[in-house]
């Protein structure tokens, strides 16, 4: 089965576009503060030619209940990410799945979630994670990995970490905030390029 792909940071109808065309499975609007944040109204134009292509996701990171209710009003996100941390004190519509964001690896014993999305300390920045702990983590879950990715790398993480999927934001920008719809279509075939099977022609 093929890695499951999120391209995250939407800030333009191109980069939207490109996600499309490369196949990708999910697409991420970010609320929290960011140069890539945007308002639930720009977001909700923005996935307009995506619903029901990809996952919309929702990105915040500690966001108050206020928030989230007007995320969820206007956006209408398939999918919330979210620290787990913040998860406990949310109210979510029962229909929203959820991707709950870890940045350390607690060990062996520590309770995790079926599902999750493995990256450092702080989002966005292009610091990669660690990938030793990502890899004792995906063996237990489906580890969604993201923290410094790009065409370059991607290949060389999916065969260390082993995850279910890869989540890039600056790695295929060009600059930062904005997407190169090249880089979108180089991460995208790099990343499928580890098993020559799953390859799809995107160019």
């Amino acid at each position: 089965m093929t890695v499951w792909i999120k391209i995250c940071g939407m800030t333009t109808p191109e980069a939207v576009e490109a996600s499309l065309n490369a196949h990708v499975d999910a697409i991420g609007f970010v609320f929290a503060e960011s140069i890539r944040q945007v308002t639930p109204e720009k977001a909700a134009k923005l996935a307009e030619p995506a619903r029901g292509h990809v996952l919309c996701t929702a990105v915040t990171r500690h966001p108050t209940q206020e928030a989230i209710d007007e995320i969820m009003a206007v956006f209408r996100p398939d999918l919330l990410q979210t620290d787990a941390e913040d998860l406990p004190g949310l109210r979510i519509p029962p229909q929203v799945q959820l991707l709950p964001v870890f940045r350390r690896w607690h060990g062996d014993d520590y309770a995790l979630p079926p599902k999750l999305l493995f990256e450092g300390l702080a989002s966005g920045t292009g610091m990669p994670c660690d990938w030793v702990g990502a890899r004792h983590i995906a063996r237990k879950s489906q580890l969604i990995l993201a923290g410094g990715l790009n065409a370059t790398n991607v290949a060389a993480a999916i065969a260390e970490v082993r995850p279910f999927g890869i989540d890039v934001s600056s790695g295929v920008e060009e600059r930062p905030g904005i997407k190169s719809q090249a880089e979108i279509a180089r991460f995208v075939s790099a990343a499928r390029a580890h098993d020559p099977r799953l390859a799809k022609e995107i160019l």
